[in-house]
């Protein structure tokens, strides 16, 4: 699959996420967030909660699950751009934040999961 169908299908299913997350109360402030630290790609706020929210998509398991592609060192590079986020809109060190994957895999349902891993930097 060449890259341009990979960005594209991975927005699809960012789409959906954000979707879900919103039915589920969540107000999504942000999309593919970039810096030079990396990407996150939803950021929203869930009661007091600033959310960093990694999507993973896979059309089956034979690469591995969805969970398995935000390696330690994903989380780093997402920890690392959170940081960078906070600092540049003004959220200081009394806003509570978490980490959240939402996993998708096949045409199966949404697996979101809340605190999916602490901040590491």
């Amino acid at each position: 699959m060449a890259a341009g169908n990979k960005r594209q299908v991975g927005g699809i299913y960012e789409q959906k996420a954000a979707d879900y997350l919103s039915r589920q109360g969540f107000r999504i402030i942000e999309h593919n967030f970039y810096s030079r630290f990396g990407e996150i790609d939803l950021i929203a706020k869930d009661g007091k909660y600033l959310v960093f929210i990694e999507v993973k998509y896979r059309r089956d398991s034979a690469c591995g699950t969805p969970l398995e592609a935000v390696t330690l060192k994903k989380q780093k590079r997402i920890c690392r751009t959170a940081l960078y986020y906070c600092g540049k809109n003004g959220y200081g060190d009394s806003t509570p934040c978490r980490f959240d994957v939402v996993a998708i895999e096949g045409e199966g349902a949404a697996l979101h999961i809340k605190g999916a891993f602490d901040f590491i930097y």
